[in-house]
């Protein structure tokens, strides 16, 4: 699909992600019926992301939080999403998500969640990294 190259938002924040993953796009999904406040989210795939200031390995590692000024990947992104919720506990949970130590418990989570997509429930086999992309 091509699709015309986007510049980094000016107000709305965009959430980019990987489409060929349905372990990824289904948490989008969930994600945007349960939260209040939900970004534009994109595909990775669908837009030139290097307009946005990601290369190939960043989205093809992490999902991004990009808003206008900021750049949030992986469990950072989630927190950033969290933080632009109206609702107190939510804006709670995501600072919760960026504050030591337990940014770090997270920053690990994330990483295991993402190694192992392809494995969890609505994973399929093209959600699995490349093999030099495991480390």
């Amino acid at each position: 699909m091509v699709t015309a190259p986007r510049p980094a938002p000016e107000t709305r924040p965009l959430l980019v992600f990987d489409g060929d993953c349905a372990f990824c796009t289904t948490w989008v999904n969930r994600l945007r019926e349960v939260l209040p406040r939900f970004p534009e989210a994109v595909p990775y795939q669908w837009i030139d992301h290097e307009q946005l200031g990601l290369d190939d390995d960043d989205v093809t590692h992490y999902a991004w939080f990009v808003s206008a000024d900021r750049q949030f990947g992986g469990h950072l992104a989630f927190s950033a999403l969290l933080r632009a919720q109206r609702g107190p506990w939510w804006r709670f949970a995501g600072w919760i998500l960026a504050t030591p130590p337990f940014s770090w418990v997270a920053a690990l989570g994330y990483r295991f969640i993402a190694r192992y997509r392809h494995r969890l429930p609505g994973g399929t086999p093209a959600c699995a990294l490349p093999p030099s992309a495991r480390g």
